[in-house]
């Protein structure tokens, strides 16, 4: 006797169902790889825009001579990166207007152009005197191109400061000469116009019997 397979009308059981086990560790790299790329781009982001943290400034195209007339001719603009705000504010934007302007001291070839440098023509015809000034009777951040007042404080007691010109413009001033304290002063250069001229005399006398004193006008 010939003994046949008997199939059922069911399949055979069906093999238990094989979880990925990798899948959570792909989800923490595809993570990682979104961070990754974040990362870069904000990093990127700010690259390019500290690359472009520059000032565009005037400088000259070749030699300026003092007392000449300052046009586009005479200038280029650069970029530049100051490290410092106080730096920048030294030099004449690449947006002032130059026009009336003359060159107030020489410039060389590819040099920045100072704000000193610029003038204006009434200005460039001032008469300088230099001042000996105690570091305690000028403001310690004064500049060139500083707007003051000066004045005359007596050395003798109960005397009343005196005005000697108003509204003068600073041209020069050196750093601190001396030991520290009363006796440390700076030597300032101020512009004098032709009407400030017939007080010289008169303001000599009195600073040699005081001290003079700068007091800086806003703006």
């Amino acid at each position: 006797m010939v003994e046949t397979a008997v199939r059922s009308g069911f399949g055979a059981p069906s093999a238990p169902a094989q979880r990925n086990r990798k899948a959570r560790w792909k989800d923490s790299r595809l993570v990682l790889g979104v961070l990754l790329v974040a990362v870069t781009a904000l990093a990127g982001a700010k690259l390019l825009s500290s690359a472009d943290d520059t000032t565009t400034i005037w400088a000259a195209k070749h030699d300026l001579k003092v007392g000449v007339p300052l046009t586009d001719d005479d200038l280029t603009t650069v970029r530049v990166r100051f490290t410092s705000s106080s730096d920048a504010e030294r030099y004449l934007a690449a947006d002032a207007n130059v026009k009336g302007l003359v060159v107030g001291r020489a410039v060389d070839e590819g040099e920045f152009l100072p704000k000193d440098a610029a003038v204006a023509k009434s200005d460039q015809d001032r008469t300088e005197l230099p001042l000996s000034v105690a570091t305690g009777r000028l403001p310690s951040d004064t500049a060139i191109g500083d707007i003051v007042d000066v004045w005359v404080v007596p050395k003798e007691e109960g005397q009343p400061a005196r005005p000697l010109w108003s509204s003068v413009r600073v041209l020069q001033i050196d750093s601190v000469k001396g030991v520290s304290g009363s006796t440390a002063r700076r030597q300032v250069l101020i512009g004098l116009t032709t009407a400030d001229l017939p007080r010289i005399p008169a303001a000599l006398t009195a600073i040699g019997a005081g001290e003079p004193t700068l007091v800086r006008k806003a703006g």
